[in-house]
This record gives C-alpha cells, sequence and structure tokens, in this order.
C-alpha cells in the first residue's frame, strides 16, 4: 500500500516537472495576444493641415463631401454647394487625426460582411495635398454595444473602436453647414440699418466708437449696438424640425407679422435679413441663402428695440479714462482740479486723493433716466471734464425745473433727464472734496 503511494507520488511530481519545464520555454501566447489587441493604436497618419477633402459615406444616404477652397477654408461641395461651419469640419478632421482602434479582432479577415462591413454602415475617406486617400470603414455595433467593428481599406485586420468615436464621425450635411444666415464677422462691421413698423435707424461705426446717424445724429451706446450685431451675426438657422416643418415655413413666414429688416454693411458687401413673427416663433429670410428658417426669439426681440434703447445715456464719454481736469462752476462757487502723475491739485494745493476720485466716480457715473426734447430750465451749474491728454473735453450744463434736473451736452440738441439723488450725491462730493493732509515732518 505504501510503495503503492510512493509510486502515485512520483508520478504527479514528474509530470508537474514536465510542466514547469515546458511553461518557462514557451511564454502564454494568450496573455501576449491580449497585451497586443488591447494595445490602442491610431488608424489614421495624416498631417490635418495636408488634408483638404473628406468624404462621408453613409447606407441609403447621399455622399458628403467638404473640400478646402483656395483660401483654406471648408466648404459642402456634395450633395449640394453649402458654406461649411468651420469649427465642425475642424472638429471632424481631428475626431479622425485621434481616431484608436481599441482592439484586434482579426489579423487575416476573410468575411467582412460577419462584422457588416462588407456593405460598411459608414465611410470615411481622406484625402491629403499630394492625392493619398485614406479609407475608413464602420461596421456594426458589437454585441455590447460601447464598440463598433472597423477596418482600413488597405488593412486585411478587423478592429474595433469606440462607440463615441463612431458618434463623432457620423455626420450629416445639417452637422457640418454654416447655420449662419449672416456670414458678416461682427468685428468688420461699419454699418447697420434697421427698418421697423415704428421707425427706421441707423448706426455707423468710427474707430472702435457708434454713432447714431438715422433718424438723426445721436450719441450710441456701443455696447447695446454691438450686442444687436452679435445677436445678428450668431443667429444661426434652426434645423431641428421634420423635412415636412422646413417646407411649411416659407408659408408660415408669408403669413407673419413683420418685425424688421436689418441691412449689415461690411468691407465685403452688404447683407440683408428679414424677420417676421408667426404666434410665438419669428422665421428669418436671408439675402444670402434660399429659403425661409425658424431663429431664436432672442433675435426678434432685439429687433423691436426703440432708439432710446441704443441711445447714450451716459453725459460723460470718458468712461474709465482718468481726467487730466475737472471744472465744476455754480451761481456761487467754482471747483477746478488739475491732475499731475497721480497727484490732483486745485488752486495751488495738492488736494486728498480719495475726496477728488469719489467726486470724479460721481461724474462718471451721471446718467440719464430718459430722454427729453424740451424742458431745459433754470441754469444750475456747468460741468467740465478734459481727458485724453487735452483732446478730448466735454461740457455739460445743467439745470433744474420744479424736482427735475435736467441736462444738455455742449453743442448737442438732445436733453438728459437726471435721478434727482445722482445729482445731489455728486454735489455733494464735490463739496467734500479737501486738501491733502500734510506729511508730519521726520526729526
Amino acid at each position: 500500500m505504501k510503495s503503492s503511494s510512493l509510486m502515485v507520488a512520483a508520478l504527479l511530481l514528474a509530470g508537474l516537472s514536465g510542466i514547469l519545464y515546458w511553461s518557462n520555454h514557451h511564454p502564454p501566447e494568450k496573455d501576449t495576444a491580449k497585451s497586443s489587441a488591447e494595445t490602442p493604436s491610431k488608424i489614421f497618419t495624416f498631417n490635418e493641415a495636408d488634408v483638404f477633402k473628406i468624404k462621408i459615406k453613409k447606407k441609403d444616404a447621399d455622399e458628403i463631401v467638404l473640400t478646402k477652397d483656395a483660401s483654406g477654408k471648408w466648404e459642402i461641395t456634395a450633395p449640394r454647394l453649402l458654406g461649411a461651419d468651420q469649427e465642425a469640419a475642424s472638429s471632424l478632421l481631428s475626431s479622425l487625426s485621434s481616431i484608436s482602434a481599441d482592439r484586434t479582432i482579426e489579423d487575416q479577415a476573410n468575411n467582412l460582411n460577419q462584422y457588416g462591413l462588407g456593405g460598411p454602415v459608414l465611410e470615411i475617406d481622406v484625402t491629403d495635398k499630394h492625392n493619398k486617400i485614406q479609407k475608413l470603414l464602420i461596421g456594426d455595433d458589437t454585441p455590447t454595444g460601447n464598440a463598433a467593428y472597423a477596418t482600413r481599406a488597405d488593412d486585411s485586420r478587423v478592429f474595433t473602436i469606440a462607440s463615441y468615436s463612431k458618434s463623432n464621425l457620423n455626420k450629416g450635411p445639417n452637422d457640418l453647414r454654416d447655420k449662419r444666415l449672416l456670414t458678416i464677422e461682427p468685428d468688420r462691421v461699419g454699418r447697420v440699418e434697421l427698418s421697423t413698423k415704428k421707425e427706421d435707424i441707423e448706426f455707423g461705426r468710427n474707430k472702435d466708437q457708434w454713432q447714431i446717424l438715422k433718424p438723426r445724429s445721436l450719441r450710441a451706446d456701443s455696447t447695446q449696438v454691438e450686442d444687436l450685431i452679435r445677436k445678428l451675426t450668431d443667429t444661426k438657422m434652426d434645423l431641428t424640425g421634420s423635412d415636412v416643418d422646413t417646407r411649411k415655413t416659407a408659408s408660415v413666414f408669408g403669413a407673419g407679422t413683420p418685425v424688421a429688416i436689418a441691412k449689415v454693411t461690411a468691407d465685403s458687401g452688404t447683407q440683408r435679413l428679414e424677420v417676421r413673427k408667426n404666434k410665438e416663433d419669428y422665421y428669418a429670410r436671408a439675402s444670402v441663402l434660399n429659403g425661409v428658417f425658424k431663429v431664436s426669439s432672442d433675435l426678434g426681440q432685439a429687433l423691436t428695440k426703440s432708439l432710446d434703447d441704443f441711445r447714450n445715456k451716459k453725459l460723460f464719454d470718458f468712461g474709465f479714462d482718468d481726467p487730466s481736469k475737472i471744472e465744476v462752476r455754480e451761481a456761487s462757487k467754482t471747483l477746478i482740479l488739475t491732475r499731475a502723475g497721480q497727484d490732483w491739485w486745485s488752486d495751488g494745493k495738492k488736494m486728498d486723493s480719495a475726496s477728488v476720485r469719489l467726486c470724479v466716480d460721481r461724474i462718471r457715473d451721471l446718467s440719464a433716466s430718459r430722454f427729453m426734447d424740451s424742458g431745459f430750465g433754470t441754469f444750475l451749474m456747468e460741468i467740465t471734464v478734459t481727458s485724453k491728454e487735452g483732446k478730448r473735453i466735454e461740457k455739460v450744463l445743467l439745470s433744474k425745473a420744479n424736482n427735475t434736473y435736467v441736462a444738455k451736452r455742449d453743442n448737442e440738441p438732445a436733453l438728459y433727464e437726471l435721478d434727482a439723488k445722482a445729482i445731489e450725491e455728486f454735489q455733494k462730493s464735490a463739496g467734500n472734496v479737501k486738501a491733502a493732509v500734510a506729511s508730519a515732518k521726520q526729526n
């Protein structure tokens, strides 16, 4: 019995020794293959700047072709000529450049149909300036649904790519087209004409400042004008509806109530946008596009602003520039402040900078509560501000009629009604301007 047990043990020991010897001389192929298969590898190798054409072919859909024009901008040349969204095109190219194979399923695939690659769901062709074409074929989703089978046209391997990579490449014309209704860059706009039922307004740019030209020459609130331009140039067509809805927009537009016609002019020319409202929705027709498109209510509301909404309500234009001189003249007293470097002086005395800054801030904050055509009453005071190294001098006269304060800028017909509290706070700050405290002499 004992010798029998020893025999079995010896045989087991010999078998284990043989397995150990074999394993030491034959590394596990499965682990090596797994390591290789799970190492992501880039699918495309190209310089993004060299790519000039991208084709997207999908089952049962027209082929989409993106091509760079002579200036280096992308445009859609198929299925029909359309302007391209430059950011969307660049994002697509970036997705192609960075896409990687997650796992290799077969090194030598003989039957592509089992992966949906015989008639691929999606084919992407990339052509560079040397006419080298690289093709990616994307087939069915994997059973787990978090990846898709793919192959290159010049490669016998079948691999998987992440589902999000497939989504990033699965684009249609509406995803890639330029959805802007006006294709002028906002910083190139030099003139805007706005025609509504109530009034016609025209704005003109003088360097970095906007001016109201019509119905008459008036100071414009540049922030308000630039906000209008931004809304006009940022307006994009709403393509989320069905094809039936898109076809109906023309008749809906025709039956709508006119809101405004905007003409935007840059050095490249003038573009026109007509906006109408039907029930609660806004629709627009642009001069550079065919068709009518639904647009956001933000644009419609921006176009309904009145002339006064675009007028500059501030009494002074010096803004955050540091004035070099302030003069306040009232019936019984005069305050003249002159700046030298960081110091303020009055009548040969150095003034307390904090009290002067408060006075300047109160002048800077003077703003109209509304505009008036008449009503300038008894003279109250005159404020003159010199800034821009003496190149800009602004003089404002203030009056009081009953409980109303009215101001007018020198050489301008416009009248500004002011809040009484703002005038009182300014008068208080001017009265509190004081001389600087002399520093104690050191022994």
